[in-house]
């Protein structure tokens, strides 16, 4: 009886056996499901390899771009992974730069933030649009020479809203992050804005007070920009400036000349001078201010403008070391000049004789 009963109780078993294999199963592929949206990479290798992003790409455009340039092995895992994470509706367009073998977190993570590649566009004080045109062209791409024919058409300075007659001077000198590939109005928009933002409400309450326009009082900062090697002479060599206009006198400024040349020249002679005598630009020619301003001034050369020194000078000549000396009358700048030739002089025989 005890075998019987035992017999008859085995078939009640049995059925175990295909739900333990229908759980192991289950298991198995919840293993494998979640193996695909697994971490892939992890031992970024070698050079940065840039991917762009464009506007509204899809996921699987991204991956696709992703593997072919090595980044991820398998554009279908990282698609698959990308999505576990809810990052396909969510990836910001740009430029962006991996190593083969990245982790595909960090991947995702810098998708997703827009951790994009950026690019630092340095513009000095008192550079010209050819200068700036030329960065930005290094920079951000494009040709220098169209970039620059951009900003010396009169209807760009319009269309920004600044007194013109070119983008001449209303670039602000400054330096700039740009996400690589923005294009290049932008960032030239970015450099108007930052001019505009340089004059303070106390700035603009004084422009009525100096008597000069505002494209009047930014080409004279540009001037004294230029001529400025100190920055704490800025307000006299302003002074000088609006002296000479207030007699009537031509401002003979050495660095409207360099503007009217086209290039810089590290001795100016009267022949060039006289080379471009009918350039408008040419302060030893013309009376007045140029026609507009010569380069970028910094917010600290348009307040020398707007506000310059108590001074009476007239004439300044430049030492050697940068500094100016400034004199009321001729025969004191003649003097002043033969010192400073001297002091030069001095200098060159003092140097150490290079063999």
């Amino acid at each position: 009886m005890r075998i019987s009963h035992a017999i008859t109780r085995m078939p009640f078993r049995t059925p175990a056996l295909p739900h333990f294999r229908t759980s192991a199963l289950a298991a198995l592929l919840a293993l494998a499901a979640a193996a695909c949206a697994t971490d892939g990479g992890g031992d970024p290798h070698g050079p940065p390899l840039r991917v762009k992003v464009p506007g509204g790409a899809s996921l699987t455009v991204v991956s696709d771009s992703l593997a072919r340039r090595g980044i991820v092995e398998s554009a279908s895992k990282f698609r698959r992974y990308a999505s576990s994470k809810d990052a396909g509706t969510k990836l910001k367009p740009g430029i962006y730069e991996f190593r083969a073998g990245e982790s595909w977190r960090v991947i995702v993570d810098r998708l997703v933030r827009g951790d994009v590649v950026k690019a630092r566009v340095v513009v000095p004080e008192g550079w010209t649009t050819r200068q700036i045109a030329a960065r930005i062209a290094a920079e951000l791409g494009g040709n220098a020479d169209s970039i620059h024919a951009q900003l010396a058409d009169t209807g760009a300075a319009r269309k920004l809203g600044v007194p013109g007659p070119t983008l001449e001077g209303y670039l602000y000198p400054a330096t700039y992050v740009f996400p690589l590939g923005t294009p290049r109005e932008k960032a030239v928009g970015e450099m108007v804005r930052r001019y505009q933002s340089a004059w303070t409400p106390a700035m603009r309450a004084q422009l009525p007070a100096s008597g000069m326009s505002e494209r009047e009082v930014v080409t004279l900062a540009s001037i004294v920009e230029r001529e400025a090697k100190d920055w704490r002479e800025r307000p006299t060599i302003a002074a000088v400036y609006r002296n000479r206009l207030q007699k009537g006198m031509r401002l003979q400024a050495d660095p409207t000349v360099q503007y009217a040349l086209g290039q810089q020249r590290a001795r100016l002679l009267y022949r060039d001078i006289a080379s471009v005598a009918q350039n408008p630009y040419n302060t030893y020619t013309h009376a007045g201010l140029p026609p507009g301003p010569i380069a970028s001034p910094s917010q600290g050369a348009i307040q020398a403008a707007l506000q310059p020194a108590p001074s009476d000078a007239l004439y300044f000549v430049a030492r050697p070391n940068g500094t100016h000396v400034f004199t009321r009358t001729l025969a004191e700048h003649n003097a002043a000049k033969r010192a400073a030739q001297a002091e030069a002089r001095a200098a060159r025989q003092a140097a150490p004789v290079r063999r």
